[in-house]
């Protein structure tokens, strides 16, 4: 489980009750935190702070926003190293028994990582994400705006996977301030407070050997030049899977896939 720069007391904290079902946070397990630091610095301008939970924990800092966070852990836990989203809930004990009960797994959790509580699931064709129950980041809509330029879940039914996840996190509900879901351009679009914070498209394959072709949620990273974040990837160990004028989907050396974008419209 990531590291979440949570604080129970910060000022102007939101709750995940508040925005509940919307993206709040992404995350990465890794095997080796000085060469993440490294690889990640040198690609993406970040800085760093040593995480709340130990020594195997870091956050990821924009300026002085906090945009990720990333645990060596992948090793130590046998765990994937991947990237994963993290999505607002009120109750994470709630939504991880709706996730059994549709036909999801729950791989870590529900555990109690003090302000809140998180779970480590995957949904019906494997895809994986996160739950977190608790206090966000003090100044969360800076984090919105900092952090991913949104996340895509690719699948193999994008109807299918939105009625799973709308019944875990109650999209499109009469919930005051739930989520709204609408079928845009050939895929699902999820909209919070009126922002587009998550697509979903079809055509992923369960079975693929290419993992890039199987179902999984990618991060998006805006970037002001596509370019030189991929050639920074090759230098410094990692990998271009696929790069256009405006986005470029990339591997890092431990083989967590992410992508970069100049899109700011989301």
């Amino acid at each position: 489980m990531n590291d979440h720069p949570t604080s129970a007391r910060a000022k102007g904290s939101v709750s995940t009750r508040s925005v509940f079902g919307a993206p709040c946070w992404v995350s990465l397990t890794s095997r080796d935190l000085d060469a993440t630091q490294e690889f990640y610095g040198a690609v993406l301008g970040w800085e760093w702070r040593r995480g709340a939970l130990g020594d195997h924990f870091r956050t990821a800092l924009v300026g002085k926003v906090p945009v990720a966070g990333v645990a060596a852990v992948a090793s130590m836990w046998q765990m994937a190293v991947a990237w994963t989203p993290y999505f607002a809930v009120p109750s994470a004990d709630d939504a991880a028994s709706r996730a059994r009960e549709r036909g999801g797994t729950v791989a870590v959790g529900p555990i109690s990582l003090p302000p809140g509580r998180a779970a480590l699931l995957a949904d019906r064709d494997g895809a994986t994400f996160g739950i977190w129950e608790g206090e966000l980041i003090g100044n969360w809509e800076a984090w919105r705006q900092a952090a991913p330029a949104f996340i895509r879940l690719h699948t193999r039914d994008a109807f299918d996977s939105a009625i799973f996840y709308g019944e875990i996190l109650d999209w499109a509900t009469d919930r005051p301030g739930c989520c709204e879901v609408r079928y845009e351009a050939g895929e699902v679009v999820l909209r919070s407070r009126g922002d587009v914070v998550a697509r979903i498209e079809s055509g992923a394959l369960e079975a693929a050997p290419d993992p890039t072709i199987r179902p999984h949620w990618q991060v998006h990273f805006a970037v002001a030049d596509v370019a030189a974040c991929a050639r920074a990837a090759e230098k410094h160990g990692g990998s271009v899977l696929v790069e256009s004028a405006d986005e470029a989907v990339l591997r890092d050396p431990d083989g967590a896939q992410f992508t970069v974008t100049s899109r700011r419209e989301r």
